[in-house]
């Protein structure tokens, strides 16, 4: 069953991802851009181990779109999903960049590994693992880094 699940985990792994760089709220004004987005990206990692769908959806901006067209409601769905499937979420996460074309935007490059467990039998150890790159970009809103668009 895991090729069938494959196809969902990844949607919902890179969703859980997305949402996950948009968790902080902008910090003061003594902190580095590189910094507070830096942040953003932890903070983001926490949420999304926590299973805290609403937290890791409350700074995604209503502009956001994935690779695919997708929207915030995509996004949702997709998190949603995936926290059903599995109950247990741990995630690895190194930013590989972040670069500044415009001051109040960011393109952050991710190498992400997560490993989750399935919700099937609790006394089974049924896993799903991978690893991915993706790039996200973020903008600056209301003092505040939203994710506006997801690739990987």
């Amino acid at each position: 069953m895991l090729p069938q699940v494959h196809g969902h985990f990844l949607r919902a792994w890179v969703a859980a991802m997305v949402a996950m760089a948009a968790m902080l709220p902008g910090c003061g004004p003594e902190e580095s851009p590189e910094a507070r987005v830096r942040s953003v990206v932890a903070a983001g990692e926490a949420a999304a181990e926590a299973r805290d769908l609403a937290g890791l959806l409350e700074h995604v901006s209503p502009a956001f779109r994935d690779a695919n067209g997708g929207g915030p409601d995509e996004l949702k769905q997709y998190l949603r999903g995936y926290f059903v499937m599995h109950p247990s979420v741990y995630l690895l996460t190194r930013v590989e960049s972040v670069e500044f074309p415009y001051r109040d935007y960011a393109r952050v490059q991710l190498k992400v590994g997560m490993l989750g467990r399935e919700a099937t039998d609790p006394a089974t150890l049924d896993l799903a693992a991978d690893v991915k790159e993706i790039v996200l970009e973020l903008q600056l809103e209301d003092d505040e880094w939203k994710v506006v668009r997801a690739a990987w």
